[in-house]
């Protein structure tokens, strides 16, 4: 019998390995203190490199923000981006016009396509509390024929996204959470009409895993055996995955046309599965821009040049709504939508 384990690497700091069709993962948990007036941090800002503050002071980071943490406008062509947002609020606003404040639980789908400036801030809006914020960053290649499709975005509201709890025969639980792709009949909401996901033989799967202390847990095998399918160990004191114990966090490329039994050996696990069926075409990518050729990569940066793909229609270049907006999205042709609750 074949080793279903085909490849593992420490998990290091993000962003993670990814294989064709994700083209990067980032994991972002911050301990952010209670917000200020302008939904900062109410602490001082001294001592941090503002504009790149990625060391992790006092357990959090501004990123690109100078005021309010997160990633100020910066343009994407070429891929989709996918945004879980476990704890925390994200602020989102575009070069389109739409805007939307999305978090605990939500996930947002965007294709970048032929090009699109966003911003993603990250606002404090709890004071005298603090601010805890955790998500996943995730973006998906688009095929050649699909990288100049018009930008759209998909917001995917926490109570549509499918939870599949399974007990062991020690009555012990396992939790999945499917942003992507179908577990036991759940399927997640659809992706935008141009991901490479939404096509039916792609086999594309986004699912959280939460195994409480030694439960364990079968993960079927994929629908496309030809599926690429990586999991990251990245809480818990020890997962056995098939016949290998990993004490470390890890990441671990398996094969997908196969059961594969996991184990919380010790503490509560959680783990990131990204599943997918290569596209398998040359990847260039320069930045924030992923093509296929060098060529293309450079009619991207005139492009952009040149149109700053449809401006930013905004006064500030990191936009956050009022501190007492709740969850919304409004897109770009003016529909808005609210999650039930």
């Amino acid at each position: 019998m074949k080793n279903p384990i085909q490849q593992t690497l420490p998990l290091g700091s993000p962003p993670w390995v990814t294989a064709d069709p994700f083209l990067f993962c980032v994991h972002h948990d911050d301990q952010y203190p209670a917000g200020n007036e302008h939904q900062g941090p109410e602490a001082s800002l001294d001592g941090r490199d503002l504009g790149q503050d990625f060391a992790g002071k006092d357990g959090w980071r501004m990123y690109h923000g100078e005021e309010v943490p997160g990633f100020p406008g910066h343009p994407h062509r070429g891929f989709e981006t996918v945004t879980i947002v476990r704890n925390g609020l994200i602020d989102h606003s575009d070069s389109l016009g739409a805007t939307a404040r999305f978090g605990h639980g939500d996930v947002q789908w965007l294709t970048a396509g032929t090009g699109i400036v966003h911003a993603e801030m990250f606002p404090l809006v709890k004071r005298g509390e603090p601010n805890p914020t955790e998500l996943f960053q995730i973006w998906l290649n688009l095929p050649a024929e699909d990288k100049h499709a018009p930008p759209h975005f998909s917001m995917l509201w926490n109570q549509d996204i499918p939870r599949l709890a399974f007990t062991d025969e020690a009555g012990r639980r396992t939790e999945v959470t499917v942003a992507a792709g179908e577990l036991d009949g759940r399927r997640a909401p659809p992706p935008p009409p141009r991901s490479w996901a939404s096509r039916p033989d792609t086999d594309v799967a986004i699912w959280t895993l939460r195994l409480e202390p030694g439960a364990t847990w079968t993960l079927p095998p994929a629908k496309n055996p030809r599926a690429h399918r990586t999991l990251y160990f990245f809480a818990g004191g020890a997962l056995r995955v098939a016949d290998q114990l990993c004490r470390e966090h890890q990441i671990l490329a398996v094969s997908s046309d196969a059961a594969l039994r996991l184990e919380a050996v010790e503490g509560t696990v959680e783990v990131l599965m990204l599943q997918g069926r290569p596209i398998g075409q040359p990847v260039v990518q320069y930045g924030p821009f992923v093509m296929n050729t060098r060529a293309e990569i450079q009619q991207a940066m005139m492009d952009y040049q040149r149109t700053r793909f449809g401006g930013w229609p905004f006064q500030k270049n990191d936009p956050v709504h009022p501190r007492d907006e709740g969850r919304f999205a409004r897109h770009a042709d003016g529909r808005v939508e609210r999650p039930a609750r």
